[in-house]
């Protein structure tokens, strides 16, 4: 139960209850909040956290271009996470950490540069009314007509709370219009991303997804990119017009809690024989990897010792 849960808060683990701040707070108000979620899988050596340097990494990253300041190193973050995870006593699920303005501001710009910081760790699908997701026979995919946030006005590659709010509004419209999830176009007409996924296609033997610049660098595209030669694949990372969603062979999204998700279809198109045999080899691969079966990938995984 949530109620039963640690939360680490500011230097403390505290009941999951006092896990607050003020509703008038700058990170309520302007939407301020920095954040990472990272998935913790039971190997046969334990529990263990999936890419847990990288994750840090880019929270540190995001902190910097956002021009704020973490309370902690990224050492001592690390192994605040492991701790929150001990203290739960957690074998599968989900960590997310949030850094936030607490104190009260009607000012843009927050008085007191202050973050606090705060960490979580449970399992969505027994305490937040289930989390899956349709691997097996395939996700409906839309073309938004909101356009990914342009890199010319944010940081896209910054993991922020505010930002989010444009995946939520694609995400709702793609629902409204009966589709699962959701795809925006860059504000040129490039693929971009799913609202919190990244997007690959195959077409002719070829891994394709779109390159940096105008997506969020995810943790899990890395990886699927890095983990793609063990399987033979050429990668292309590129700027990719949205008529390549209708010639390619198959489609799927990445994202933390799924890492694969195959499309089977998109907008009026049904792809044929979803999921295909690239998305199914990825998603077994990736499925080794997280549960420690896979030597050559076993520095992604920090077990909770």
């Amino acid at each position: 139960m949530l109620e039963d849960r640690i939360v680490y808060v500011n230097g403390e683990y505290v009941p999951w209850n006092q896990a607050t701040i003020h509703l008038m707070s700058h990170s309520v108000g302007r939407g301020s909040a920095i954040y990472e979620v990272m998935s913790l899988h039971h190997t046969a050596d334990g529990p263990a956290i999936f890419r847990l340097d990288a994750h840090a990494e880019r929270f540190f990253k995001t902190a910097e271009l956002l021009h704020m300041q973490l309370p902690l190193s990224p050492r001592e973050f690390q192994d605040a996470v492991m701790e929150t995870v001990r203290r739960n006593g957690l074998k599968e699920g989900l960590i997310k950490t949030i850094a936030f303005y607490s104190q009260l501001s009607w000012g843009v710009v927050p008085a007191d540069t202050t973050l606090g910081l705060s960490l979580f760790a449970l399992n969505p699908k027994e305490e937040l009314g289930g989390l899956t997701f349709p691997s097996d026979e395939g996700a409906t995919l839309a073309i938004s007509k909101w356009r990914k946030l342009d890199p010319g006005t944010v940081p896209v590659e910054a993991k922020v709370a505010a930002h989010y709010i444009n995946g939520m509004m694609a995400r709702k419209e793609a629902a409204d219009r009966g589709f699962e999830f959701t795809l925006l176009l860059d504000t040129q007409g490039f693929l971009a991303e799913g609202s919190t996924e990244s997007i690959f296609l195959v077409k002719d033997g070829t891994l394709m997804t779109p390159s940096l610049g105008t997506i969020l660098d995810s943790i899990t595209r890395k990886s699927v990119l890095e983990a793609a030669p063990a399987l033979g694949l050429k990668i292309r990372e590129e700027r990719i017009p949205p008529e390549t969603l209708y010639e390619a062979e198959e489609i799927f999204l990445s994202g933390t809690p799924m890492k694969v998700l195959p499309v089977k279809k998109v907008e009026d198109r049904v792809i044929e024989g979803t999921p295909g045999p690239v998305s199914r080899k990825f998603a077994s691969l990736l499925k080794d990897i997280v549960a420690g079966k896979d030597e050559r990938f076993k520095e992604w995984l920090f077990p909770i010792t």
